[in-house]
């Protein structure tokens, strides 16, 4: 079945890029430079989307709010900043997939809670600023998702009708905030989920376990 869609959007962490690898060595080189062992990787995996506030949860140790944590948070970004494309890059098959839009000349684009501090030199140094038809990050507009602020916007600056879009995110807060804007909601399950997360009641229109399988729902043959 053909369907009807004239803009994909996609959340960043998790969904569109494989940011895991580097925040989490950002997060183990803080704790060694604060005495601690490195943590398991796959301990760190399902914390990615959930940004600088829950990484620091796991690898701090100290009372969110207190002087501590924002020391080490505030660190944590700073090493990621100054790392942040070691090992990122597309998740295997979205580059598949953003060549298909772009030869039907449907436009994609990304909103993501990651600050414009860090989402604008990312997308520079991968070369996907110049691809992305739209860019919103978590601070372009106040409200963040699961807010449907963001996602309406995007919209609105691609002339767009939200009801024409589908928004891909890995995360409960993407799908809330895709239905909330009247759009059409794909769960990725590849992204960084933990065993708690239960995708299903989401509220997604489609849940694809790979990339190929999101290309394979976008264009069905």
């Amino acid at each position: 079945m053909q369907r009807t869609f004239s803009t994909v959007l996609f959340d960043l962490d998790g969904t569109l890029l494989d940011t895991a690898p580097d925040m989490a060595w950002a997060l183990n080189q803080m704790r060694i430079q604060i005495g601690n062992e490195a943590l398991d990787f796959q301990l760190i995996r399902p914390h990615v989307s959930h940004g600088s506030f829950a990484l620091s949860r796991i690898g701090c140790g100290a009372v969110e709010g207190s002087d501590e944590f924002e020391r080490f948070r505030l660190g944590l970004l700073q090493i990621y900043s100054d790392n942040i494309a070691r090992e990122t890059q597309l998740f295997d098959g979205i580059a598949e997939i953003l060549g298909e839009l772009e030869s039907r000349s449907i436009p994609w684009g990304i909103v993501t809670n990651k600050p414009s501090c860090l989402t604008t030199p990312l997308l520079q140094q991968l070369e996907l600023s110049n691809r992305a038809a739209v860019v919103i990050s978590g601070d372009t507009v106040p409200e963040k998702k699961p807010h449907p602020a963001q996602l309406l916007l995007a919209a609105e600056r691609l002339n767009t009708l939200p009801g024409e879009c589908v928004y891909v995110g890995d995360a409960e807060r993407d799908i809330a905030a895709g239905n909330a804007a009247g759009m059409l909601t794909v769960a990725a399950l590849y992204g960084y989920l933990s065993a708690d997360d239960t995708p299903a009641t989401w509220g997604a229109d489609n849940m694809v376990r790979t990339p190929t399988e999101l290309n394979e729902w976008l264009f069905p043959t």
